[in-house]
């Protein structure tokens, strides 16, 4: 009776086992271990629009996975292409103006039922930044010389939080693709207002690490 009895736990431990690394669904492979902690990173582009004209946010965020639920890190995005409009007119010298936008800050994130294939999360980012106007000064023929300028510049206060659809590609990437809402506060910037900078995104993230 004791040998049965210990058997049957034996093969309910095996059981178990292997039901906690078989649970992990992913598109092309199967993890096989699991940790408490675990750490990743995302690389990753918010499409939005500043002032009416769309915007690419490029950057990401990271950190320390516990639980395989809660994810504490930080993050940083910036403006990667050119913007000019009626809230960044041509400057007074002729040469064209740009806008600078970035921010950065502590962030963290909730991965629900991390082991299904498709499956959600929600998190979100919170720090400042700062926003500016620039203009860039050609002073050699040959474009040889380039010199840019930046003034009127304002510190802001950034909230943005986030909900995604993820995907397990492999057992260490991940892909996500959801949307944020940008909340700034802080701008003293000429016609830049808080509004302009504050905006939904279409978010786009690769998600590479230990999970």
């Amino acid at each position: 009776m004791k040998k049965a009895l210990l058997a049957l736990l034996v093969l309910l431990a095996v059981q178990q086992a292997w039901a906690q690394t078989a649970q992990t669904e992913t598109l092309f492979s199967k993890k096989s271990t699991s940790s408490k902690i675990g750490a990743y990173g995302v690389p990753a582009a918010n499409l939005t629009s500043i002032g009416g004209k769309f915007a690419s946010m490029t950057g990401g965020y990271g950190g320390v996975l516990l639980n395989r639920k809660w994810m504490f890190g930080a993050g940083a995005y910036s403006l990667a292409n050119n913007i000019t409009s009626s809230y960044a007119p041509s400057a007074t010298n002729g040469y064209k103006q740009y806008l600078n936008f970035w921010y950065t800050g502590l962030a963290v994130e909730y991965i629900h039922n991390t082991d299904k294939l498709i499956h959600w999360t929600a998190g979100a980012l919170v720090g400042g930044g700062a926003v500016a106007r620039r203009n860039k000064a050609n002073f050699d023929l040959n474009d040889d010389d380039i010199h840019y300028h930046s003034y009127d510049r304002s510190e802001l206060f950034v909230a943005e939080p986030f909900a995604n659809i993820e995907v397990n590609v492999t057992s260490y990437l991940r892909l996500d693709l959801g949307a944020t809402y940008r909340f700034v506060q802080g701008s003293n910037t000429p016609n830049i207002s808080n509004g302009d900078l504050s905006m939904a995104s279409f978010h786009f993230g690769i998600k590479a690490g230990k999970f």
